[in-house]
């Protein structure tokens, strides 16, 4: 089955003292980007995150959220430099000795003197707290992969759809290709008729044609289109990670099918073109969401 790039996923883990909530979103990417938003408390285990998203998604932007409510994950401490507070005391003094300053120092004014006042963190045990987060990781990506799976089932269905609509509309063009040079041989045939009666030079009618036939021959893009159109089907169907591939087929199948634009002289046909690439648009489209 094969999985979409897009999804959403949400876990919660709890203990006595924490609760952990993880949210999880991913959008389509041309390979595994992973962006954590968390405390910085917990910087420690985001490879360990890392790890444990990409062992399941191999393809697609996945940004996760980190949320924790409960006790404060870090225990501060204010400490006072003695030292520095004394120097400011001293100059205060001095300043109001030599301006003849009567306002006295309040404690908001100690307050605002810089590096006076240092917030220490202490070191605590983290060890539960870690578990909860990845254990809220698991649950949050479990669902992703989920949602991702069931988006991708729709995918399956819109596309395999696509094929077989381009599979109906080549094989319309291989009904038209062969009127194609009998067409293009009774307008030569009948302006050179208009232009000369019948006194015209049959071998060289021929030659022209053979010509036109060889330059017009679009049966190697319909071989081609065919096998392309056989490999998507095969490749959902058997495969797992195909986006890469099948972004390449869809690639192969636009070429082929210019080609036989640019090279069939018929409206009809030209016609089919128009259709069979109304189609492979909507293809590349949902392909571009598969990871």
């Amino acid at each position: 089955m094969i999985t979409s790039m897009t999804g959403f996923g949400r876990g919660k883990a709890e203990s006595e003292q924490y609760s952990v909530t993880v949210e999880m979103k991913s959008v389509n990417h041309r390979f595994c980007e992973t962006i954590i938003r968390m405390p910085r408390q917990l910087m420690e285990i985001e490879d360990k995150i890392k790890k444990l998203v990409q062992k399941q998604v191999k393809r697609g932007r996945i940004e996760i959220f980190v949320t924790i409510s409960g006790e404060n994950i870090a225990q501060k401490d204010v400490e006072v430099d003695w030292k520095l507070l004394g120097h400011y005391m001293d100059e205060l003094k001095k300043i109001q000795q030599t301006y003849q300053l009567t306002d006295a120092v309040r404690i908001s004014d100690v307050l605002k003197m810089e590096d006076v006042f240092l917030l220490n963190e202490k070191q605590q045990d983290r060890t539960v707290l870690h578990g909860l987060v990845l254990e809220a990781c698991e649950q949050a990506v479990n669902q992703l992969l989920l949602m991702r799976k069931q988006e991708g089932a729709q995918l399956l269905s819109d596309i395999v759809a696509q094929v077989n609509q381009l599979h109906d509309v080549r094989e319309k063009i291989v009904q038209l290709a062969p009127k194609v040079v009998d067409h293009y041989k009774e307008r030569i045939q009948k302006k050179l008729s208009e232009y000369t009666g019948e006194a015209f030079e049959q071998q060289r009618v021929l030659t022209e044609i053979a010509i036109f036939a060889d330059k017009a021959d679009i049966n190697e893009e319909l071989t081609r289109i065919q096998s392309h159109l056989q490999q998507v089907i095969q490749t959902v169907e058997t495969e797992t990670l195909v986006g890469r591939k099948l972004d390449f087929l869809t690639q192969e199948l636009n070429r082929e099918i210019n080609t036989i634009g640019a090279k069939a002289n018929n409206g009809d046909i030209a016609q089919c073109v128009v259709e069979m690439k109304a189609h492979l648009e909507r293809m590349k489209e949902q392909v571009q969401n598969i990871e």
